[in-house]
Order: structure tokens, then sequence, then C-alpha cells
């Protein structure tokens, strides 16, 4: 047997494994539709860690203070900021009586640690139901917090929720980050709609105070920089405590990196605690991100070869036209469908830009969350 017939059996493994992910996976969630909650109005907490975020707070602070909810209170921590993050804090204080201040000052022992400032504005806030997100985060809209707390019952104390980044036109990189966060997302809705909870995203996500001091907080991970979102969410979710909040209500909006350099240090920080996940979720995760580099690295060069081009190319089609209607269903769901017809080329870089991700955290991991 020669080297392109091997290299093709390879490619049809490849394919299979792959249209298994899309549609025993990742389409549990495309094809899923909202479930409307009564709104209970549970007595909430939201939580907001800042670093240098002055400008940020005085631009989306209202929105948050704006909810069109009962009774709730906005915790704010100021992470050892360097700027006027603690006077735009207290100005907003003085004209929201719901406004608590945390004012985390430098710890050599947790310095550049976020969970450390995290666990202070846990430990400060009121209520037993917490609900995170970030000072450059804006709520979709007013009805934002009712849509979470919905989501809270005796049973679900994690409620994971959607973080979209604003859109920009003609902007190749707007359009990869995007992309990238859709397809997060499908991947972590999916696997929790499935029994398989393995991570959230800081940026909309709540769950109860009691769970947190109940796993001891952070303590598992404190040493880790990154991961106050994952990581705990992955210790500590599983198939009866997690529920997913999804409409488009419930989304909050975030600026996105405006240059390869911020955002590969950024993606660079998120990526760099995947391999502290449960030995489960690494599995099927690598097993998917592996199988997804060689469709493309087989493919290209077995259409190069021209082996066995028309089953080659039958089956491109095949892996792609499921690829594309489970990304569609889900772009649809997440408000963003402009990005589907790009998506297989948003998908090469995608894929090639992770490699690169993965060999420079192999050189050296991100040290400090700002």
């Amino acid at each position: 047997m020669n080297f392109s017939a091997i290299l093709f059996i390879l490619f049809v493994v490849i394919v299979v494994i792959q249209l298994i992910y899309y549609l025993a996976f990742l389409f549990s969630f495309s094809v899923l539709r909202p479930e409307k909650k009564i709104k209970k109005h549970i007595p909430i907490s939201i939580i907001i860690c800042a670093k240098n975020e002055a400008k940020n707070l005085k631009k989306h602070l209202p929105s948050i203070l704006d909810q069109d909810y009962l009774n709730f209170e906005v915790v704010l921590v100021n992470d050892s900021s360097t700027d006027k993050t603690l006077k735009v804090m207290k100005l907003f204080k003085a004209t929201n009586s719901n406004i608590k201040i945390v004012d985390v000052k430098s710890n050599e022992a947790f310095w550049g640690n976020k969970k450390y400032a995290l666990t202070l504005g846990i430990k400060a806030s009121t209520n037993d139901f917490l609900v995170f997100t970030d000072a450059d985060c804006k709520p979709n809209s007013n009805k934002w917090l009712a849509e979470i707390s919905s989501k809270f019952s005796n049973q679900k104390a994690i409620v994971l929720g959607y973080s979209a980044y604003a859109k920009k036109k003609n902007s190749f990189l707007n359009a990869l980050i995007r992309f990238e966060t859709i397809i997060t997302a499908q991947q972590y809705f999916s696997y929790a709609k499935l029994g398989m909870p393995y991570m959230g995203v800081g940026r909309n996500m709540a769950y109860r105070k009691e769970l947190f001091f109940n796993n001891n907080g952070f303590n598992g991970h404190m040493s880790i920089k990154s991961g106050d979102d994952d990581l705990f969410i992955n210790e500590v979710a599983n198939s009866n405590n997690t529920e997913i909040s999804f409409s488009k209500e419930s989304f909050t909006i975030s600026a996105p990196k405006t240059t390869y350099k911020d955002w590969i240090l950024q993606k660079r920080r998120h990526v760099s605690t995947a391999k502290f996940y449960k030995p489960k979720h690494k599995l099927l995760l690598g097993l998917f991100y592996i199988s997804q580099l060689f469709f493309w690295v087989f493919g290209i060069t077995l259409v190069i070869l021209g082996y066995n081009i028309y089953w080659v190319l039958a089956l491109i089609a095949l892996r792609f036209v499921t690829q594309l209607l489970c990304f569609g269903f889900t772009a649809k769901k997440l408000d963003d469908t402009y990005l589907v017809i790009f998506s297989p080329i948003l998908e090469l870089f995608l894929v090639t830009t992770q490699l690169i991700i993965f060999i420079a955290n192999l050189i050296s991991t991100p040290k400090h969350w700002k």
C-alpha cells in the first residue's frame, strides 16, 4: 500500500470522526430552542472585577444599573488599578445605593491574580445568587439579569450565558474573533445540554455563593493565573446543577481586540487553562481539534496529489455541508449569520492560529490576567 492510499484511509477516518462530533455532539445545541421560564426576581449580586477599567465602567455600568429587575446589588471590585477606576466606582456609588465597592490592594502572594480579587468580591456580596460579567461588557437588553436569573432553580446552581463581541465592518480579525466565540459557545452549550458541562465564560455566567464556598472556591487552582471562569466550572459543574441561557436578551456584548498581537495574547491565556480540565474533557476537545487540523492537512494534500480525487472531494463536501448546517443554525441562534458563508476560510485560519498558540504556550505561559 503506497503513501497516498494510507493517507486516503486516514482521511476517511478523520472525516468520520468529524461527522460524529457534529452530529452527536454539536447539533444538540444547534437545533435547540430557548425555553421561556417564569422570571423569579430572586435577590442577585452582580460582581464586576475591574483592573484599570475607568473608561469602560463609565460607558457600561449605566446599562447594568438600568436592568429591569426588582432586587439586585452591584459589587464593584477594584483590583489594584493604577488609573481612575476607584474614583469612577465611588462616583457611581454616590448616586446608587445598590452599589458596593471592594478595593483590593496589591498583595505580593496573589499579584496579578484575578481569582483573589473575585474571592473578596464574592465574600462581600449580600446575596446567594451571583451573576458575573466584566467591565468591558454591556448587556444586550435591560432584561439580561431577569433572563439569566430565571434559569436558577432548586437543582440548577450554575447558569452559563453567552457573551458576543461587537461587530466591526471590513475587519477580518473581527470576523475571526466572532467566529471563534461562536464555535466556543457551540461547544460548551452542546456539552452542557448533553450533561457534560466543562466551561463557561466570565463575561456572562452565574452561580450560587453556596456552591462556591462548598467547593473551596478557587483554592484548587489559585496558583494558576487564568481560569476563574472555566476551571471553576470544569471543577464543580455536572449534569444536574448546570443550565444554559442563550436568548438574545440574555447576551452581553464586549469590545473585541483590534490587533492580532492582543488577540493572540488573550487566546494564549485562555488556552493555557485547558490542560487542567478533567481528562474526559481534554480527550473529547483534543480529539475534535486534532481531527479538525488533520482534515485540512490530509484533505489539501490529497487534492494536490490528485489521489481518488472524486471521493476526496465528496468527503470534503459532506463534511463542509454538515459543518455549515451546524454552524449556520448556531450562528442564527447567536445573532451572527453573516459569518456563515465565510466559515470554511475562518476555520482554516482559526485552526492554524490555535496551532501557533499551542506551540507558543509550550515555550512559555502567560502570567497575569491583565
